[in-house]
């Protein structure tokens, strides 16, 4: 599974929205009205609603946001689908993609942004797991303060879509860092097969010739278990329980190519630069995320599941902090009798996925980040971060 993923717009004018990709009157009329973006008409629920969101999502009050601009709209925030979306909602040919439209990791065109602040996400159908997720999370009033609000369902004849409310929405030409959370990102299923496979043996040599145990280079084949922790070693996802996925800062084009930053020294130097000298920034990102381990401490649906493939989304402008827990498509319940801590080492069948030991690692590091913010963004210049 890929990672979790936004896109955002820059110098937009509306003239530069095409609509050639929709063919549906219906559809084409509602996207017409996302263009209609300063004409000075405010729904005041909507409004108000949004700035409770906030608040209860750990955001500061206050700032200059332009909620009605096209980047308040647009701007999608780091939501991973599990399959494309609707091909009516989101096809379009190249040249019709505008430019401006960036993609920090994850599927293409996966993303149905809507008006008013909402995100549509394709799921499988009225049972999938991240839907079943969601509509859980909603209900428990720990777990509800640390993701992304859901809003409801939107089915088609043949499509089943998620509503969520867009997480850069309010903020003014963000600063977005996307973490990948937990010591695994697999399931226990997805490595139970022992089977040795040569094409997984050649995937990781072309990564690293001298990966392979001697044995393993005789017999030319791995099993998937080997591979997937392999690959999970390759970034500090295995020993710290979290590895930066990617990050866009303000002015410049996304970062993505940072699963081998591995190191104290490479995480920190990757995060003082990513706070920009910031050191209020870093102590936001700090205590937001100390509430959030401890929501997810007392939540009973982490309790009852192991959380994979989970993503922290950190963004941040001249304003205001927001941090959430993304991505549920590998929610999976536990099995009858169960039980995890979220923190210890994984091993087949104990379900733990190390979620909680990645908010512990993340923390100390944001930690030592604020203390020594002027410094790691001074190291990050040095080493070209």
């Amino acid at each position: 599974m890929t990672s979790s993923i936004f896109l955002t717009m820059a110098g937009w004018t509306s003239d530069k929205f095409r609509l050639s990709c929709i063919d549906n009157n219906g559809l084409k009329r509602t996207l017409l009205k996302m263009l209609i973006l300063d004409n000075g008409t405010k729904n005041t629920n909507i409004e108000a609603e949004r700035g409770e969101y906030r608040v209860e999502q750990g955001v500061p009050n206050g700032g200059s946001a332009n909620n009605k601009s096209l980047l308040s709209f647009l701007a999608i925030n780091a939501l991973e689908l599990s399959a494309p979306a609707s091909p009516v909602l989101l096809e379009c040919n190249a040249p019709t993609v505008p430019t401006g439209w960036l993609q920090l990791s994850g599927h293409p065109k996966s993303i149905a942004p809507m008006a008013n602040g909402i995100v549509r996400k394709r799921v499988s159908g009225p049972n999938d797991t991240e839907l079943v997720a969601y509509r859980q999370l909603m209900v428990d009033p720990h777990a509800v303060k640390v993701v992304p609000k859901f809003l409801g369902v939107h089915q088609t004849a043949t499509d089943h879509f998620i509503e969520l409310h867009n997480l850069l929405n309010g903020f003014v030409e963000p600063n977005v860092m996307d973490i990948k959370m937990g010591f695994r990102t697999f399931t226990e299923s997805e490595v139970s097969n022992t089977a040795l496979r040569e094409d997984l043996y050649k995937k990781m040599v072309s990564v690293d010739p001298g990966a392979p145990t001697a044995e393993e280079h005789r017999q030319r084949a791995i099993t998937k278990l080997r591979y997937m922790q392999f690959r999970e070693n390759m970034s500090s996802t295995e020993e710290k329980g979290f590895r930066i996925e990617a990050l866009k800062m303000r002015g410049s084009q996304p970062v993505t190519d940072l699963k081998t930053v591995k190191s104290n020294n490479q995480i920190q130097a990757t995060i003082g630069h990513f706070v920009g000298g910031r050191r209020s920034v870093a102590k936001d990102i700090t205590k937001r995320l100390r509430q959030m381990r401890t929501m997810i401490e007392k939540s009973e649906f982490f309790h009852r599941h192991q959380v994979l493939g989970s993503s922290v989304f950190i963004v941040y402008d001249d304003q205001q902090v927001g941090v959430w827990l993304i991505d549920f498509a590998k929610a999976l319940p536990l099995p009858k009798g169960a039980k995890v801590n979220h923190r210890t080492r994984w091993q087949m069948g104990n379900c733990e996925e190390g979620l909680l030991h990645g908010f512990d690692e993340l923390i100390r590091t944001m930690e030592s980040v604020q203390q020594n913010v002027h410094a790691l963004r001074h190291q990050s210049r040095a080493t070209d971060v």
